[in-house]
């Protein structure tokens, strides 16, 4: 039986605006912990990040909330890296940044770590290439280190880099930055993009994972503004158009999960108040990842 370790980590520190930092608690009592045990999984609690909203910051307008940004990262480190051996831990964010967090925390337990990132977005920006200073779309730019990362965040756990180029692998990246594309091309990064979820979620997660073929580890790190916005207003983004429904995303994370090097899996970008007021998007959410997680 599959045991999950909870984490909570409600910080927009990273984000454009706030909403996110309420979104780990939406799924908790909107029944999370219950679900997942009638779905037959163990549940341990492991741990609450100190809360943080999103905020101006006027006098960092190219990294925005750093300092906030590395100090709940680290928690999250410090609580994922005390999760007991064998646990699928299940971090709860959040904003973006949230997941440097859990891979920095995951990096003692495995001779070579790997990283499925299932988002819209590559996060491969830093302070110089974007006027936009929100933190949670540089967070693979400083697990990689690429030139221009803010020092605390990239020296996270004092391995510099967290992860090489052969450790991430990208699925459903819808479109980049011109400063991103040159990082994929020059690092040759491997990309599942949006429209191959589309057709194919679980091929397209097979896909993502063939690359991390010599990885003994796994982090899955899944945003929810991949899914089309009108089929379900989960994310931070409303974006809409060509992208995955909820349900094949579902299908997706429940593939990747099947891997059983996968320590763990971090949610981020929820808003909870961008939903319907019935709670209906949240419940699909969470039935999604219960059976994600369920063996």
């Amino acid at each position: 039986m599959r045991t999950v370790t909870l984490v909570e980590a409600p910080t927009s520190a990273g984000a454009y605006a706030p909403g996110q930092e309420d979104g780990p608690r939406a799924l908790v009592d909107a029944g999370l912990v219950q679900l997942l045990e009638a779905a037959g999984l163990g549940v341990r609690h492991g741990g609450r990040v100190s809360p943080f909203r999103w905020r101006p910051d006027p006098e960092s307008p190219r990294a925005a909330n750093a300092g906030a940004v590395i100090d709940r990262a680290g928690q999250v480190a410090s609580l994922v890296r005390s999760a007991p051996a064998g646990d699928t831990i299940l971090v709860l964010g959040g904003d973006c940044t949230v997941g440097v967090g859990t891979v920095a925390g995951l990096l003692d337990r495995s001779a070579r770590l790997g990283l499925v990132y299932v988002d819209r977005h590559a996060d491969l920006n830093v302070p110089d290439s974007t006027l936009d200073g929100a933190l949670d779309w540089m967070g693979v730019a400083h697990m990689l280190d690429i030139d221009g990362a803010v020092d605390g965040l990239a020296a996270l756990t004092g391995q510099r880099p967290m992860l090489s180029a052969g450790q991430v692998s990208f699925l459903g990246l819808g479109p980049h930055t011109d400063f991103e594309a040159e990082v994929i091309a020059d690092r040759a990064l491997p990309v599942l993009d949006v429209l191959s979820m589309v057709s194919d979620p679980v091929g397209s997660a097979r896909a993502a994972l063939s690359p991390l073929a010599g990885c003994d580890g796994l982090a899955v790190h899944f945003d929810v503004d991949l899914v089309d916005f009108l089929d379900a207003p989960l994310a931070e983004n409303t974006d809409r158009g060509i992208a995955p429904s909820l349900t094949a995303c579902g299908e997706a994370l429940r593939e990747l999960l099947a891997d059983t090097r996968v320590r763990a899996l971090t949610i981020t970008e929820f808003n909870p108040h961008h939903g319907s007021q019935d709670g209906d998007s949240t419940q699909r959410l969470l039935d999604v990842l219960v059976n994600a997680l369920r063996e």
